[in-house]
């Protein structure tokens, strides 16, 4: 193998692009690696991890392009180069307009003046000063960034609260507002089920799972996985509460959270007694019995939490869509061919609900974001043992995009996993939606062949599809190559995890 470059000096492409064009020359033959991407340390340290570093890129910026690629030869390995750049060059002439994009906030208001919100994703240095113009301005905001320090979050949502606008974030992943989605967020029907959320994928699992059960939704109002602190005391879940309270169109609220700080959570139960609507509660690890006793339906997980809603906001009574002795069936026969179960995540909240239910059945579980009784992981690019990992975490997207979008290390950790001799197990999201890959489900597949080929290898393999039916991806689409592949397929979370349970306790 022969590993060649090209350096761009001051030459920026979005890292949407260079992931799809990268993953396309991937796949040319004769080609074992590519690094296509803006000189990010999460890039510099993926070059080093894959062992296809440079003394050439020594003193290079984030404003710096590298096109580097392993292959079989340098000739190979100099045609993709070329590839990759005529490729970008196609992109740049495509995207060309007579009417250049707008290069400030400002200059956006001036072409859509009657926009009343603002979705702000630039570096988080910059992110709080973007959210002020958006606030002083009179619009909501939406605060995709992360990195943005909580001091600077306390600072923006105060003016939110002063102004009577919304501040969603940051690191606010999803939302649907008035119909539209933003961000990650998937196809949903209308209905009288409101939601205010400080998960992301949380908010989807739920949002979905109610309109696949045949609801719909208001409002899905996502605040931030810090709102609930004690630092920023829930500013955002009350403003947003309360203007579900007061919409005549949402019959049924929905919380999800982790359990807010014991401050918080006084003032927010003494808000949610005002309201005469009904309120599921999901407070992710918090005794249902303790919400019930304030007066609220207290939901056990995510898909349960999306039951509660539709049984209170129509006066029937719904079920899982897979049941108990559905899942029992899907697990007859399953023989683990290792001891240990690897979860590779999308979703954090997804992530971290896999790891609540299967502590207690396997006793010692690492993660790279461990939950109360599970350990952290030693090395979080090598598993041992039961592991279950969140990839959509910081650790693994600096200066990269979000698996959902690009899934690039997934698949390279899924090959590694597959030919992992101690992997009996392999649990996996495919996240679908607005925002996410058009076809995941392929990206997936694709690496568990290469890693059956590889290894010779035939773990077992189970994955949840978060989505709808009318999402872009074609959620009958991706579950049948799915199944097709020998897959396990489980419409949520819980369902794929509660079959894990069993082959684990099948194969002891």
């Amino acid at each position: 193998m022969v590993v060649s470059f090209i350096i761009k000096k001051q030459t920026y492409f979005d890292s949407v692009t260079l992931m799809l064009i990268g993953s396309q020359v991937k796949k040319l033959p004769g080609i074992d690696n590519t690094v296509v991407g803006m000189c990010t340390d999460y890039n510099i340290d993926s070059l080093k991890r894959l062992s296809m570093y440079q003394s050439a890129f020594d003193g290079l910026t984030p404003n710096d392009l590298i096109i580097c690629i392993r292959a079989s030869d340098k000739k190979t390995a100099d045609d993709a180069i070329a590839e990759v750049e005529k490729r970008l060059a196609t992109r740049q002439k495509s995207s060309g307009s007579a009417e250049l994009p707008p290069s400030s906030q400002e200059d956006a208001a001036v072409r859509l003046p009657e926009a009343n919100m603002v979705l702000i994703s630039v570096p988080g240095e910059y992110a709080a000063a973007e959210s002020e113009k958006a606030l002083n301005a009179g619009r909501h905001v939406m605060l995709f960034s992360d990195n943005v320090s909580i001091e600077e979050e306390l600072r923006i949502k105060t003016l939110g609260v002063s102004k009577e606008l919304l501040v969603m974030g940051p690191d606010c992943g999803t939302a649907i507002i008035n119909g539209t989605p933003l961000a990650f967020a998937n196809a949903v029907r209308a209905g009288n089920i409101g939601l205010v959320a400080a998960s992301g994928t949380g908010l989807q699992e739920v949002t979905s799972t109610i309109h696949r059960l045949g609801c719909g939704i208001t409002q899905a109002i996502g605040v931030g996985g810090r709102d609930l602190s004690e630092k920023i005391g829930g500013k955002m879940t009350l403003m947003a509460t309360r203007a579900l309270a007061e919409d005549p169109a949402t019959k049924v609220i929905v919380l999800l959270s982790k359990p807010p700080a014991e401050s918080v959570l006084k003032t927010l139960y003494a808000e949610l007694k005002g309201i005469s609507k009904k309120i599921v509660i999901y407070f992710i690890g918090a005794d249902p019995k303790a919400i019930e006793a304030e007066g609220f339906v207290a939901a056990h997980n995510l898909e349960d939490a999306a039951i509660k809603a539709c049984d209170l906001s129509t006066g029937k009574q719904y079920k899982p869509e897979l049941s108990e002795a559905q899942i029992a069936e899907a697990a007859t026969g399953c023989k683990m061919t290792g001891r240990f179960l690897r979860g590779l995540y999308s979703g954090g909240t997804l992530c971290d609900e896999a790891q609540r239910i299967l502590q207690p059945i396997v006793g010692e579980l690492s993660s790279n974001t461990p939950i109360k009784g599970c350990k952290k992981m030693s090395d979080l690019y090598s598993s041992s043992g039961h592991c279950i990992i969140d990839l959509g975490d910081d650790d693994f997207t600096r200066g990269k995009a979000h698996p959902m979008i690009d899934p690039t290390y997934r698949t390279e950790r899924i090959v590694k996993e597959v030919g992992d001799p101690d992997a009996g197990l392999i649990l996996f999201d495919v996240v679908l939606g607005y925002g996410s890959h058009l076809d995941m489900a392929g990206e997936m597949i694709e690496a568990i062949q290469l890693g059956r080929k590889n290894s010779g290898r035939q773990p077992l393999l189970a994955a949840c599809i978060c989505g709808t039916h009318e999402d872009p991806q074609n959620y009958e689409q991706q579950k049948t190559k799915l199944e097709e592949a020998g897959i396990k397929v489980f419409p949520t979370n819980v369902a794929m995890v509660k079959f894990a349970q069993l082959c684990l306790e099948g194969n002891k």
